[in-house]
């Protein structure tokens, strides 16, 4: 009895320290891991479907030439000096640069921006298309801060492509679709854009649970709604990314059925 009784407040006394700004920070963490993964997955199906070397350069030419623009951002935010820009090549884009004047950090937003910027660019698109071509979408898209956030993310995009594609038939809806795959397929940082920000993530991380140990009220409402903040960008990131995959699975089926 002693033992169940012991259990039972540990479990108790567990769930009290984990509030949720920690529910979110972890909601958030495994977004980013998930917006990452999503994306370089896309990035090699289209790979395989288009089998032509141009056509998959014209599918991923706008997103390679945000994400390189990302990094050139990140650059200039911390001090780095940028030595060569190659935004469209058969190889991709790259943005040579020297060791940024913020250390450690300073790695670490060079090599993500792309994971913050494309959002912002996602969001751009949606508004214009939204205002100026007559597509619909539903609502603000919400924060990553919960379980129940993701289901109705997906409820939203469920809603939007159906409005759309079905009831209502908007022909600029596709140039808004293929520019969403492109820019998604761009998503995610390099392999070596993830080695330069590896050490500086994990640090980061290390220090928001440190932050949100503390249960000061005053910390914990800035980092909260600092980590809002990227919650609502990764969310964007990943309902398009959602929207990008049901795109790219017909073509996918249409890969494997071919001779």
């Amino acid at each position: 009895m002693h033992f169940f009784t012991d259990a039972i407040g540990h479990t108790a006394s567990w769930r009290a320290k984990v509030s949720p700004a920690m529910v979110a920070f972890i909601v958030i963490i495994f977004t980013g891991l998930v917006v990452m993964g999503l994306s370089r997955l896309l990035d090699h199906i289209w790979a395989r479907v288009l089998r032509l070397p141009w056509l998959y350069f014209i599918v991923s030419a706008p997103g390679v030439v945000v994400h390189e623009c990302a990094h050139i951002i990140g650059c200039l935010v911390t001090g780095a000096k940028i030595k060569k820009v190659v935004l469209l090549s058969k190889e991709g884009g790259v943005v040579s640069y020297t060791q940024p004047a913020i250390p450690v950090l300073g790695n670490v937003i060079i090599s993500t921006a792309p994971l913050f910027f494309l959002p912002l660019v996602l969001a751009a698109l949606t508004w214009v298309f939204g205002t100026y071509a007559g597509c619909t979408f539903f609502s603000a898209i919400p924060a990553l801060d919960s379980y129940a956030s993701v289901y109705s993310l997906v409820v939203m995009i469920g809603r939007t492509l159906y409005q759309n594609l079905f009831v209502a038939f908007n022909g600029w809806f596709l140039l808004y679709l293929y520019l969403v795959t492109s820019l998604v397929l761009s998503f995610s940082p390099s392999t070596q854009d993830l080695k330069n920000a590896v050490v500086g993530i994990l640090i980061l991380i290390i220090a928001g649970f440190c932050i949100l140990a503390t249960g000061i009220p005053t910390v914990n409402g800035i980092f909260f709604t600092v980590i809002n903040l990227f919650g609502t960008g990764l969310a964007i990131g990943f309902a398009f990314e959602i929207v990008a995959l049901l795109v790219s699975l017909p073509a996918l089926v249409f890969y494997r059925n071919s001779p």
